[in-house]
């Protein structure tokens, strides 16, 4: 039985999504989690793989349950009461889950559903968006945004930092803003990158693309701000790109702003469609 769970989390005080032995971390933690409703030991497929300190509002993984499992799920609940259906019980894990990680976590499954058929958190999904929120002196220094904005000194230009990130859009390969893995391509499609300033005055990015590759959405974000400070003009960042090799002309920046905030997917009977999809090109690439 595969089940599909929307993850929140505080990205702070965790040393990023995946196991590591002896650290904590979100995939431990909510393994740990399912694992004491379950009985037995259970693995997570997530959408995005976030770093140390990255925070998510809208995380999306996978689990899948063998009989002994499912049947801890959907086992009677309550002296009397009746069996509850599957979908009912699926609903319930969420708010079964929060139970077994307190009060005040700082993670949390929002919603637990039965995933339809042919569905993956990763190989399904068709684009991923994060924010990153980034205060200058013109937004001021809030001590309660502290966890999940960056602040610069000096007043950034917006309108210009807006003007480099439309620049980037569109398929190409980014390898220059993103940190190296061995024999991983660097090819992405960015489908939207766009600057504003909220009411408070934060400049927000959003940046939506089919995937990210390690440290990218960081390292666009440090582009743009070289270009808000003036370190950087507008055309810099699409030559850096095409050049193809990281440089020292800008830095990433900390992994504190950012939020990955929504997965998209296409309709049910096209999931299992796009995750072969998916993986003959991953197992191609990489």
């Amino acid at each position: 039985m595969r089940i599909r769970l929307d993850i929140a989390y505080d990205g702070t005080h965790f040393r990023g999504w995946a196991t590591q032995p002896g650290l904590r971390t979100v995939q431990g933690t909510l393994e740990a989690a399912l694992g004491r409703i379950v009985g037995s030991e259970v693995r997570f497929v997530v959408a995005g793989r976030t770093d140390a300190g990255v925070h998510a509002t809208g995380q999306v993984a996978h689990l899948d349950l063998d009989e002994q499992q499912w049947s801890r799920v959907v086992a009677r609940r309550g002296r009397g009461g009746a069996d509850p259906s599957a979908g009912e019980a699926v609903a319930a894990l969420a708010g079964r889950m929060r139970g077994v990680l307190g009060q005040y976590p700082d993670v949390t499954v929002t919603r637990s559903s039965l995933a339809p058929e042919g569905f993956d958190a990763r190989f399904s999904a068709v684009w991923r968006r994060y924010r990153y929120r980034l205060a200058d002196d013109r937004s001021g220094y809030d001590p309660l945004q502290r966890h999940d904005t960056t602040t610069i000194r000096g007043r950034l230009d917006e309108g210009a930092m807006d003007a480099a990130a439309q620049s980037l859009i569109g398929l190409h390969d980014f390898a220059a803003y993103c940190k190296p893995r061995e024999e991983a391509t660097t090819i992405r499609t960015l489908l939207d990158y766009r600057w504003t300033r909220d009411a408070s005055g934060v400049l927000v990015a959003e940046v939506k693309a089919d995937a990210f590759c390690h440290s990218m959405v960081r390292a666009l974000v440090g582009a743009c701000a070289a270009v808000g400070e003036g370190r950087l003009a507008v055309e810099d960042l699409a030559r850096l790109r095409d050049e193809l090799t990281r440089t020292s002309e800008f830095k990433v920046l900390a992994a504190r702003g950012l939020t990955l905030t929504e997965v998209g997917y296409p309709t049910d009977e096209l999931l299992a469609a796009r995750a072969e999809q998916t993986r003959n090109r991953r197992d191609r690439d990489d």
